[in-house]
């Protein structure tokens, strides 16, 4: 009989256990939150493909994001932006401008601190604040690498006056190469692609005849990491972010990356995915590809 005792409280404390573990990790879940960023630049706000913008609608309510960064909304007014933003299912929405190419940021949580920077941005600077993280919308020169610095130069400036360890999201069209690729630009292709730019349209694409890398590596410099660089699996396939399948006049140059997100260390830890989504869909949606980007926070 004192074995039999002995193998029931054996046996209850077993159970007691095991339920123990399964509330805790119940709990864990409970304060388990994902959050899912997108960013794309959506060409000249579908204004050259009209038929196409249905189909993007689609595409985002397909991915239920939670952020939403936007660029080159052209045409766009703050209802029009809200009315595209409520179709996936965010309440909050903010346009930077109306005028020229301007950016946005749609969320599912309350949109906070909202700042405007024009001065010294060729595109303008939009940055807010959403469930404690303050996220910059970027949108850098297109065509010039000197306009480029001095423009990071001013975010990385307005980075450094906010609060120690507040989580920093950098999300947009940067318009610029990271050398984390240039392996996959050693093919010397775009080198005379820019130069017959710079020549015919007096832009300044290269620095002293190459590609510059000078803008993303500040951001390193500063801390900022690069997601989808930091995310790449061991099978990995460049595919850039630019130029797509899209129908568009003139010669646009060989594949390219110049969507990024940067998040500080506080975040980046935090990401589980980060990939540019190349596909039959979104080859044809605009002339840019959109990045993804899934943080797991536990709270």
């Amino acid at each position: 009989m004192h074995y039999f005792k002995i193998t029931k409280i054996v046996f209850i404390l077993f159970l007691i256990i095991l339920f123990s573990c399964s509330q805790k990790n119940n709990i864990t879940d409970e304060i388990t939150e994902n959050v899912r960023l997108i960013t794309y630049n959506v060409w000249y706000g579908f204004t050259k493909v009209p038929e196409r913008k249905n189909r993007w609608i689609e595409w985002m309510k397909e991915q239920k994001p939670d952020v939403v960064s936007l660029q080159e909304l052209n045409e766009y007014t703050p209802d029009m932006l809200a009315a595209d933003a409520s179709s996936w299912g965010h309440s909050y929405s903010i346009l930077i401008k109306e005028d020229g190419f301007p950016t946005g940021i749609t969320s599912r949580y309350p949109i906070e601190d909202v700042h405007r920077y024009m001065d010294g941005f060729h595109h303008g600077l939009l940055r807010v604040k959403i469930q404690e993280m303050i996220i910059y919308v970027i949108h850098l020169h297109p065509s010039n690498w000197e306009i480029r610095n001095r423009e990071i130069d001013l975010i990385i400036s307005d980075i450094k006056d906010q609060p120690k360890n507040t989580p920093i999201i950098l999300a947009g069209d940067f318009n610029t190469f990271s050398s984390f690729d240039s392996v996959f630009y050693s093919h010397g292709k775009l080198e005379p692609f820019f130069m017959a730019r710079d020549m015919k349209y007096n832009e300044i694409n290269l620095k002293d005849g190459h590609l510059d890398y000078s803008v993303l590596d500040k951001l390193r410099k500063n801390d900022l990491i690069d997601l989808e660089y930091h995310m790449r699996p061991s099978y990995y396939y460049f595919t850039g972010s630019f130029p797509t399948l899209i129908e568009k006049e003139g010669e646009h140059g060989s594949q390219r990356r110049l969507d990024y997100v940067f998040t500080n260390k506080k975040l980046a830890n935090q990401v589980i995915r980060a990939e540019i989504i190349a596909d039959e869909i979104t080859m044809k949606l605009s002339d840019h590809l959109p990045m993804i980007v899934d943080f797991e926070f536990v709270r």
